[in-house]
């Protein structure tokens, strides 16, 4: 399978509620190329649906690390800081 099956396979596992399997194929996804934006921002997204906040924030700082400039990936930290309770620093990722 390619980098982009094992997405899209995230992509419907995460629809149908599926989150440990979602994480596990945008991992596998990530094996393949783990500069795959789009693989992070899915599992960015997994990981703020199972509540794990941290393994959120982790794939966004990421997704930064291609890109400093994907506002997604500042929402995603900035929502996840949210959910922590942080709000300065939510704040400081929002703007």
């Amino acid at each position: 399978m390619t980098k982009e099956d094992f997405y899209f396979e995230g992509v419907d596992l995460f629809g149908e509620g599926k989150l440990d399997e979602a994480v596990a194929a945008y991992e596998k996804a990530l094996k393949l190329d783990p500069g795959y934006a789009e693989a992070l921002h899915g599992l960015a997204q997994a990981y703020f649906a199972k509540e794990d906040f941290d393994g959120s924030l982790a794939a966004a700082r990421r997704i930064l690390e291609i890109d400093p400039e994907d506002i997604l990936a500042y929402t995603s930290i900035s929502r996840a800081y949210q959910r922590k309770e942080m709000i300065p620093e939510a704040e400081e990722a929002g703007n």
